[in-house]
């Protein structure tokens, strides 16, 4: 929590209970962590990148005063290179312009044009790439070898851990608020539902759940049917890339899951649900019906507990991941 509250925009993101909404799920209560607003960014992303980029100023110069003259100038020598689906991207260019690095952010051609811009906004350099999400990740591994960048993905693989471990400690500052706001009055939920791309926010999540949470709920990880690629990795043993068309859960849209988040949802997810994009879509418009804006990636956990159906004991915690607007 330390590293990320050095960012001047940090705040905690409300908890509320819906009641409605519970009634139409037949749940007892429903509980939503809403990111839409999370750091001016409107993404739980906010969190991993900026973290990270901190982090990494801070070991870079040797002291966590992000102010001091050491930070400023080991920022001034840094450049950050990722892919991105959008919000990942976005919070790296925007902890770089805070703190005083710079930043190259690779775009797939299904990335929203909007995102791009905000990105552009932060003084970051963006290069479309034709082609997948995996493909400006290619790109972006390329990029940072031969221009000496380095390369912040949240996504992790064999020899690349360390960095994309930043990110996902990040994230679990949104576990700790959490926690925080639930051992105010001790009313756990029994179920998490966590949206899943490449895993690190679930993996994260889960993890700080496991760890530091009084009463521990079930654990159900969220994937597009389209992108699979947790769910047939556990199948497999191994990572598993997977094959499927482009999905309207665009955040979410990952054929390869990271191996940092693979190995730890193992041991810490109680179940995995694929949802389609037709289901995304009611979610949204439901969550919309509600006064909450987001897109199917961030309607994803909604689109999965009604899949589910559980009963009138139940307790369920979702994080609308992302705010509608992209532009």
């Amino acid at each position: 929590m330390a590293m990320i509250q050095t960012c001047p925009v940090y705040s905690p993101t409300p908890i509320y209970k819906h009641s409605e909404l519970a009634a139409l799920l037949c749940i007892q209560t429903l509980f939503i962590k809403d990111e839409s607003k999370r750091m001016g960014l409107g993404s739980f992303k906010a969190l991993g990148g900026i973290f990270a980029v901190a982090q990494m100023i801070s070991d870079a110069a040797g002291t966590a005063d992000m102010e001091s003259v050491a930070a400023k100038s080991a920022a001034a020598d840094m450049n950050f290179i990722t892919a991105s689906a959008g919000n990942h991207g976005l919070s790296i260019a925007a902890g770089a312009k805070i703190f005083g690095a710079h930043a190259i952010i690779f775009l797939s051609a299904s990335v929203p044009e909007g995102f791009a811009n905000r990105i552009r906004g932060m003084n970051a350099e963006v290069i479309r790439v034709n082609g997948s999400y995996e493909d400006s990740v290619a790109a972006a591994i390329a990029s940072a070898k031969s221009n000496n960048g380095l390369l912040l993905a949240d996504g992790s693989w064999e020899g690349y851990i360390e960095r994309p471990a930043l990110v996902m400690e990040g994230y679990t500052v949104l576990a700790e608020e959490c926690r925080v706001e639930f051992s105010k009055d001790k009313n756990w939920p029994t179920h998490v539902l966590l949206q899943a791309g490449v895993g690190g926010l679930a993996a994260a999540i889960a993890g700080h759940i496991r760890d530091y949470w009084d009463e521990q709920p079930e654990i159900i990880i969220v994937e597009p049917d389209a992108a699979p690629c947790l769910i047939e990795s556990f199948k497999a043993h191994q990572l598993t890339a997977v094959d499927g068309p482009t999905s309207n859960m665009g955040r979410l849209d990952c054929k390869d899951a990271s191996l940092i988040a693979f190995q730890s949802l193992k041991n810490d997810a109680d179940t995995f649900v694929t949802v389609s994009d037709y289901m995304a879509k009611n979610a949204t418009s439901l969550l919309s019906a509600h006064g909450i804006p987001t897109t199917p990636s961030g309607a994803a956990g909604l689109a999965a507990l009604k899949k589910i159906k559980l009963d009138s004991t139940n307790r369920c915690l979702l994080i609308i991941t992302e705010g509608l607007e992209e532009g």
